[in-house]
């Protein structure tokens, strides 16, 4: 194999190491059978990563993103509220669906990180990733529909994100897909009774006020 840059080393090693992991759990996947699913010896394995705890940050990053990446990029303007919720949480759900085992594998990694000494913080990080996709879900759509929220935005994405986690993690271990989704269209339609129009905001505040005056 050709010279590459570094950071291209580091993905195709992260990447390795994602099937790996997935195949045949965290604990097995030692740095010699990473290297070999990547093709490249030990050697470009310790010239691109320091350590293993390196190597498993970058893989927590880049499962997360695969899940997250795609929810982001439907976020379009031009759709209803409703319907913007709706094609957000299906693309994320329809990530599950066809990739199964990554999203086992995200748990297992977030209890190899809570059991570690030094690398909880990873945990940590993994969960931020989450909960800034929703973070981003929600100001997109205040943005763009004009929309003020109900309750604060923090409560909202972690509401959003425990829901999701949770219902991801049921499907793991009970299956049914399609019973699943209809706890997401649930969820949408909790979400969109949080938010109201800042118009109709104004309108109710104006209302309140030539009541009280």
């Amino acid at each position: 194999m050709g010279r590459l840059p570094s950071a291209e080393r580091r993905r195709q090693l992260v990447e390795a190491a994602i099937r790996v992991m997935t195949r045949d759990g965290v604990a097995k996947a030692t740095t010699r059978s990473i290297c070999a699913e990547a093709g490249v010896s030990l050697s470009v394995f310790h010239y691109c990563f320091d350590s293993k705890q390196a190597l498993v940050e970058d893989v927590m990053h880049t499962i997360t993103a695969h899940s997250v990446t795609p929810v982001a990029e439907r976020l379009r303007p031009g759709r209803e509220l409703r319907d913007s919720v709706g094609a957000a949480l299906r693309t994320y759900w329809d990530h599950v669906l066809a990739h199964p085992a990554e999203h086992m594998l995200t748990y297992e990694l977030t209890q190899y990180a809570l059991r570690r000494p030094g690398f909880e913080y990873l945990a940590e990080r993994q969960y931020e990733q989450y909960a800034a996709a929703n973070r981003q879900l929600i100001d997109h759509l205040c943005r763009e529909l004009d929309l003020v929220l109900l309750v604060p935005a923090e409560t909202l994405v972690r509401y959003l994100t425990s829901v999701i986690d949770g219902l991801t993690l049921n499907y793991l271990v009970l299956g049914g897909g399609q019973e699943a989704a209809a706890v997401l269209d649930t969820l949408a339609e909790h979400v969109v009774g949080q938010v109201r129009s800042r118009a109709a905001d104004e309108e109710r505040v104006a209302d309140g006020s030539a009541t009280a005056g």
